[in-house]
């Protein structure tokens, strides 16, 4: 178990999932995240996963998701599940992550 400066318990929760069919696409996380855990893909017409930029044009997809592409980078600081508005993500806390 961690603790904050003041001494209250804390303990990091991490990003394990994005759940696709809930993820609008807005980004918000992304922008938060300053530990390359994430990035946004495309979602084309046969539903296949494409890569884009935050500037390409929408009409190209169908839709844009946010992927997990390494998890492993994630500090735990829980920014990205405060700024999403779907609550696609999955945190698990680290005392379970250690114990499976």
């Amino acid at each position: 178990m961690f603790s904050t400066r003041n001494g209250t318990p804390w303990e990091p929760s991490y990003i394990v999932a994005i759940d696709g069919e809930k993820c609008i696409g807005c980004g918000r996380c992304y922008k938060v995240c300053s530990r390359d855990v994430m990035h946004l893909m495309g979602v084309n017409e046969e539903d296949e996963l494409v890569a884009c930029g935050p500037d390409d044009d929408d009409e190209e997809f169908v839709r844009k998701v946010m992927i997990l592409d390494s998890p492993g980078n994630c500090i735990g600081c829980g920014s990205c599940a405060r700024v999403c508005p779907k609550g696609c993500q999955t945190h698990e806390r680290a005392s379970a992550l250690a114990a499976a």
